[in-house]
């Protein structure tokens, strides 16, 4: 049977706003006529000019987090702990079980920026789309975030997921999650100004603060979701096994066995 593979990563790219100001990655390209010297440097007595067309290799250096770019965090990321009080894991220590599993969309197109999805919200759309969660599924959300990436208001778009949103899924038997936005959460912008009128700490990254309950992993800035049906296809994810880390890059696809 014939498979068929969508991208739903981002491509790791400088200038352009993908993250805040500090946390924007730097990418140096060095073409093939720059590093020519260098790579005669290897071979004494090998002139430039006796390569072919006087070129070495193209090569790039990266000064970037492990949070740019479509990556995987770890339940290390959200806190120390996990389960309610176990040793949070590191993105080395995620289980690739976890990584390679049915897939699920959330259209969550429809709420405006700032919107923290409930339970209640998870619920009436998995019954919109006939799909009883299983366990190790891979739930992804679909916000108005998606379309903008690399936008200047990128990271004001997308509604985000709440705790109990989160926990929902996760006491089903949900490993990984991932979402278009720059964040599992809603945007910092919206939740700073819902904590000036309230001053409840408890909505400060409640959805990722889920993981002190239920361990688990979400992927951020996702790319395509807008191609994908609700069900009937696969995700894979694995990250990078970065030791210690808390995130890890992933090119995340969706495969249909068409």
């Amino acid at each position: 049977m014939p498979r068929r593979f969508v991208d739903i990563s981002v491509p790791l790219e400088a200038d352009i706003a993908s993250d805040p100001p500090p946390m924007l990655p730097k990418i140096d390209y060095v073409d093939h006529k720059q590093s020519a010297e260098g790579m005669a440097a290897f071979f004494p007595g090998l002139e430039v000019e006796q390569l072919p067309g006087g070129e070495g290799w193209a090569v790039e250096f990266l000064q970037i987090a492990t949070h740019n770019g479509t990556h995987l965090d770890a339940p290390y990321h959200f806190h120390s702990t996990m389960n309610d009080g176990e040793r949070a894991i590191t993105i080395d220590e995620v289980p690739l079980e976890w990584c390679f599993n049915p897939g699920v969309k959330l259209d969550f197109r429809h709420f405006e920026d700032g919107y923290v999805a409930t339970a209640k919200d998870v619920e009436s759309e998995l019954m919109r789309i006939g799909h009883d969660l299983q366990p190790l599924d891979i739930v992804v959300v679909n916000t108005s975030a998606g379309a903008r990436y690399g936008s200047e208001d990128y990271l004001l778009k997308g509604c985000g997921m709440g705790r109990e949103a989160t926990l929902y899924l996760t006491e089903k038997g949900v490993r990984v999650t991932g979402t278009d936005a720059w964040s599992w959460d809603a945007p910092f912008a919206f939740t700073a100004q819902e904590f000036a009128r309230t001053g409840d700490p408890s909505i400060i990254w409640e959805g990722h603060r889920a993981g002190m309950e239920i361990g688990y992993c979400h992927i951020e800035k996702l790319g395509n979701l807008d191609q994908l049906p609700d069900h009937g296809f696969e995700i894979s994810c694995f990250p990078w096994n970065i030791k210690g880390a808390s995130a890890g890059f992933t090119r995340a696809v969706a495969i249909f066995n068409d």
